[in-house]
Parts: C-alpha cells; structure tokens; sequence
C-alpha cells in the first residue's frame, strides 16, 4: 500500500496539521492500495497563504517564462507516461491500453494545447481600429480553487491547472480523495521543473471538510469545479459570500438521436460511447432516440452488441471496461436499474448483478432499457454508468422535444446523412456541444453545458479566458 499522507505546499512535501487518514481503495481489487490524508482548515489556510503569498510575482512574469516552464512540464509528462497510466488504472479502474491511450493522452493533449495557445494570446490589445486609445488587458483572476474528480483524473486536472498557470493565477488543487494519486505525480512533475514555490499547491481530503474549507475560504478569488450538479449548486452558495469567480462543469444527460437515414455503425458507436469508462462520464449519450420505423431493427442491434460487450479486470490487456468507481457508485446504479424495471422500461440486456465471472470488484453489466418514456427516472438522472436508455420518436420536432426536456445541457448527438437536417437540428438543441455522426470535438474545442450542466467553457483559449479579467484602459499613449 501507497503511503501518499502529505501534501504539497509553497513548493515542498509537507505532513498534515493533524493526521487524519483516509484508504484508496481499487475498484477491481476492492482492497487498499494507498493512503492519503484528509486535508482540515489548517492545511487549506496554510496552502491559501502560499498562493496568495506567490500571486503577486507570479502574476507578473512573463508570457515567455511561463511557455517554457509549461513546456518542461509537458516533456517530463510524456516521460511519466507509464506512471500515470499505471495509476489511473489502479486507482479508477480503468483498463490499461485506455488508461494509456485515452486518459493519459487527453491530459497530455490539453497541455499542448494550451502551450499552442499561450503563445499567440495577447494579454493586451487594442479595442479596435475604431478607439485607438482604447486597451483592453487581460489579468489573472487571482488565487484558485481548483476541485476535480475521478472518472477523467488527468483530463480535468490539466483542463484547470494548465490554463490557470497560462494565465499568471495561483492555485490550490484538490483532486477527488477517490482517485488522487495521478494528480500527485503532477504535482511531484510541477516540483522537478521548478515552478516557483507557492503557485502551484495540492491539498488532498473529502468535499465536506477540504473542500468546503477551500471554496468557502475568503482568499480565494475563484473557483474552477468538475463534478455533481448537487456539489456545484453547494459551492456556488459558498462562493457567492465573496463575489468568487466560479466555473462549473457539471451533470449530463446527453440524447443521441438515431435518425432513419443514420450510417450502419451509429447504433453500435452511440451505445459504446455510452458505455465507454464504464459509463462515467458527463457526455455520455446515455438516452438513445430512435426514429420508429427503424425502431425493431435498432433494439435487436443493441441486445447483441450489449450482450457481446466485454468487461473484465483493467490490469488485462484488450478491448473492455472495468469496474466502476466505488461501492456506493456500483449500489447507486443498482437502484437505478432496479428503478428502471419497476417503472415499466423493457431491459433487454444487461440488469441487475455482476457480470458473471466477475464476483469481487464494483463490475456492472453493460444494460440497456428499451420502451423508455422520457419522464422516467431512468432517463433524468445521470446514472453515471453503463446503463443506456432508449426512446422512440416519430418526428424531427418530436425527437428535440425530447432531447432538450431535462434539466441538463451538456453534449446532445445527432446520426443522420442529412446535412440541412442535422444542421437544424443542432441549433435547437439546448447543450454546450453536439456530436455529428460521430466526428467527435476537437481537443480545444469549448467543453461545457447549458443549464444544469454548469457555467463556463473549458479547453483551448476559452479555457484560458476563463482564469482571466478584462480590463478596460481609456486615454492609452
């Protein structure tokens, strides 16, 4: 078992101010394997000082100084590669060729993409051609907050520490006490290349008391949250005492509408995007919309394809998904498919229980509910696994109608060979992306949602937009 008990503060490894221990556990195993600290208002004051205290030169430097410290950053990423991935898989269950690919990969694209971006921003500018003597400069908001989760771990680490050093803001980061380990060979990355002491803190510790004590700190001038939409509503309270700056990735439920004229593989692809990291993540095309007259056709693909789905160990190399995350995320799921049943949705494949063969570690089967009607449960709340639910229209306005009655707004999807239909389509749709034909986002492609889904836009320059104020100059010379 890992001994990971301190945190990393003002540019060195630290013990807590009181010991106060929690386990890590792996999902496949079900056992131990580290140990980390829970972080109390001490350690957070403490880490708060730092930033506050480093701010002042920080947010000074050089565009220039800062590219080159990011781009020793990113090398010594690329040569933890292995380490990373190892962890993630350990720590989240991830198998190891998408922990690799995928998890690994996608902190390590963003990072180059904000390396990209950093050197063609222009942290002054004229207002225009209009008002030569008008400048508009772009500050770092402040000292950050920066909570992340478990289910992408390096992703939505990088999509906020990265764009918060291109900014010139501080930070204090707490990853998710569920999966905090690969944030921790940041951090001891961060110290090798030698940011200066106090930019960059990690505090490990659970919501109700690290959390809390960091977002309702008076210190902190924003805060920058991916996680539930219940915790992001808890922290908007806490931040609005202070006028914080809050950017919120929340919730999904996304609908991927099946239209007649969809490519042959549209089925298959939504339903293994559904069920892709175990169904945990916030854009998963989770509601399946299937146009009627290609209804019968649809329900028979995905009883095969779900049933043909594999799952197993994440140490074992292949093609498959792992377990969930927790014991209380694989109980929550079982209520749901439970729930599912009890209101009348039809499951043709998948349901309640492990997979067979799998009796130790939080391993779902991959389900699929059929004759689902959109006021179920099953199609409102974000399950959070892999657990798709699919829904018949019959018209074009019928199938918006549908996508758009939830309270989220994340990523909605479209499959159809129509070009003026998916075009209008997707200027109805009420999320923050939408998907054609499975073409994917690009890597700085603005992440984030209408609604409850959140508040702000992450990745590429958007992202880097969102750890900075405007100001406005008039009379400049």
């Amino acid at each position: 078992m890992l001994d990971k008990k301190k945190f990393y503060i003002n540019g060195h490894w630290v013990s807590p101010e009181k010991e106060n221990e929690l386990k890590v556990i792996n999902p496949a195993t079900e056992e131990n394997c580290a140990v980390i600290s829970i972080g109390n208002k001490e350690d957070i004051d403490k880490a708060v000082k730092s930033a506050k205290d480093a701010f002042e030169s920080w947010s000074q430097t050089s565009k220039e100084y800062r590219i080159k410290l990011i781009e020793n950053l990113y090398l010594n990423y690329k040569k933890r590669w292995n380490d990373f991935a190892k962890t993630i898989t350990m720590e989240m269950g991830a198998p190891k060729e998408f922990a690799s690919k995928l998890q690994v990969g996608a902190g390590a694209s963003h990072t180059k993409s904000f390396i990209k971006y950093l050197k063609k921003f222009e942290f002054e500018k004229p207002l225009g051609d209009h008002a030569p003597n008008q400048r508009l400069i772009y500050e770092p908001k402040g000292v950050c907050a920066l909570i992340t989760p478990w289910n992408w771990p390096m992703n939505q680490v990088c999509l906020k520490v990265m764009p918060a050093l291109s900014a010139g803001c501080t930070m204090v980061l707490k990853p998710s006490e569920l999966a905090p380990l690969s944030a921790m060979i940041l951090a001891e990355i961060i110290d090798e290349v030698k940011f200066p002491p106090g930019v960059f803190n990690l505090v490990n510790g659970n919501g109700e008391i690290t959390g809390n004590a960091l977002t309702s700190h008076p210190d902190i001038d924003m805060i920058s949250f991916t996680g539930s939409t219940r915790a992001g509503a808890l922290i908007s309270k806490n931040a609005a005492n202070d006028f914080k700056r809050v950017s919120l990735e929340l919730g999904g439920k996304g609908a991927n509408i099946i239209f007649k004229d969809a490519d042959p593989e549209a089925v298959e692809r939504g339903a293994s995007r559904c069920f892709r990291n175990s169904g945990q993540s916030c854009n998963a095309p989770t509601r399946m919309l299937v146009e009627k007259s290609i209804y019968k056709e649809t329900l028979n693909k995905l009883k095969k394809f779900a049933n043909d789905f594999k799952v197993d160990d994440p140490e074992k190399d292949g093609q498959h998904i792992g377990p969930v995350i927790s014991n209380t995320q694989h109980e929550k799921i079982q209520k749901l498919i439970q729930k599912g049943i009890d209101e009348g949705a039809k499951l043709i494949a998948g349901g309640l229980g492990k997979p067979n063969g799998l009796s130790k570690g939080y391993y779902v089967k991959p389900t699929v509910f059929a004759d689902v009607n959109n006021s179920m449960e099953i199609a409102q709340t974000e399950i959070f696994g892999p657990v798709l639910s699919v829904i018949p229209f019959e018209t074009e306005e019928e199938a918006i109608s549908i996508a758009n009655d939830t309270n989220y707004g994340l990523a909605n999807y479209i499959q159809s060979k129509d070009n003026e239909k998916v075009r209008r389509v997707a200027r109805k749709l009420r999320s923050g992306m939408v998907d054609v034909n499975g073409a994917g986002l690009a890597v700085d492609a603005p992440f984030g949602g209408f609604k409850h889904s959140g508040i702000g836009r992450e990745a590429g320059q958007e992202g880097i937009h969102e750890f900075l104020e405007v100001k406005s100059v008039g009379g400049w010379s």
